[in-house]
């Protein structure tokens, strides 16, 4: 069935992190998305898309916070060609059904969450239905403060240029090149780019997956799949073998922080110098490792790690350096451990 690719294909990928935020930072152009904190997404595994459309739209839900604030982000995927004129209706049906759901599920609750809702439309016509609902009622009657008013925001595949999602050149941006300006040549090349540019390689591999449903449901030829396979295996073999180097490497320097470690403190002839001597080099072995494997480390970041005194933290980054794929998990283990 042709919805499948969409139902649990997008599911997956807009509950992956990196890809939501990129869908969210790339394509929604209101301010409150810099006050999201991403790393508070939850999905709501819950849909409230009625089933006679189950066949033509999904929906995914995930809960975040903004500005420290509990909010929802409604996403309503429509894959059918055919644009829905009273789509607004339907949406505002799916928000009251999950603002209903919310308070069954919340007894003493005293305010709603806000909910920002999308729709996301990936069919070949341009999308031309009225995005607000006022649009769609007899406006012959002054009803004043009591009419009815509600808007969706709109993603359209479609409207974005080409140009435009090369430049991008994330997943999210990928996903949309590939299903409104099909041409493997050009998905091979932004496809094979993700992994010079993304540090999260599970997003990629989720992504891949949503490639091999993709050509599962006959959206893509066998061939032109079997050719990005090929980018994606030659890729993962470059970047296995990157790794691997990696954590010899950090092994290679923990040895050498150890010896240079005992030789200082042995100079010194004290335990303290002992001491000093095993930190002093374990900082510039973990600032090495950082920089090699991320490049330039953020100059706050730089500070602490020079400042601190404290071997744990300088050891679990070395000792992580393989899985570490970002500073901000760097920020993490210097805020975390005690």
């Amino acid at each position: 069935m042709v919805h499948s690719v969409h139902d649990s294909g997008y599911r997956k990928l807009f509950s992956n992190i990196t890809i939501f935020k990129q869908l969210l930072e790339t394509f929604v152009n209101q301010p409150w998305v810099k006050e999201v904190d991403f790393s508070t997404c939850t999905p709501l595994n819950r849909t409230f898309v009625s089933n006679e459309y189950l066949e033509r739209e999904t929906d995914f839900i995930q809960k975040v916070k903004i500005g420290g604030k509990e909010a929802y982000i409604y996403i309503l995927i429509e894959f059918q060609s055919n644009v829905q004129k009273f789509m607004a209706v339907r949406v505002l049906h799916y928000i009251t059904s999950l603002y209903i759901y919310y308070l069954e599920n919340h007894k003493k609750v005293k305010k709603l969450p806000q909910i920002f809702p999308i729709v996301l439309y990936n069919g070949d016509r341009k999308w031309t239905a009225p995005e607000q609902i006022n649009e769609l009622i007899e406006n012959n009657i002054n009803l004043g403060d009591y009419a009815i008013n509600f808007k969706y925001f709109k993603i359209a595949e479609n409207s974005f240029d080409k140009e435009f999602l090369l430049k991008a050149g994330n997943i999210a941006s990928t996903l949309f090149l590939t299903e409104a300006y099909f041409d493997i040549e050009l998905i091979k090349t932004a496809f094979g780019n993700l992994f010079e540019k993304e540090e999260d390689k599970q997003a990629i591999s989720i992504f891949f997956n949503w490639y091999e449903q993709f050509s599962n449901n006959n959206k893509m030829d066998s061939k032109d799949f079997n050719e990005l396979a090929k980018v994606y295996s030659d890729k993962s073999e470059v970047d296995s073998m990157l790794a691997t180097a990696l954590k010899k490497q950090a092994n290679r320097f923990k040895e050498e922080w150890m010896a240079e470690g005992k030789a200082e403190g042995k100079a010194e002839g004290k335990a303290e110098g002992k001491a000093e001597g095993r930190t002093q080099a374990l900082i510039e072995k973990s600032l090495k490792l950082l920089n090699k494997k991320l490049g330039e480390i953020p100059s706050e970041l730089k500070e602490k790690i020079e400042t601190c005194k404290d071997i744990t933290k300088l050891d679990t980054i070395i000792d992580e350096i393989f899985d570490i794929t970002s500073f901000d998990t760097v920020t993490e283990i210097m805020e975390k451990i005690n």
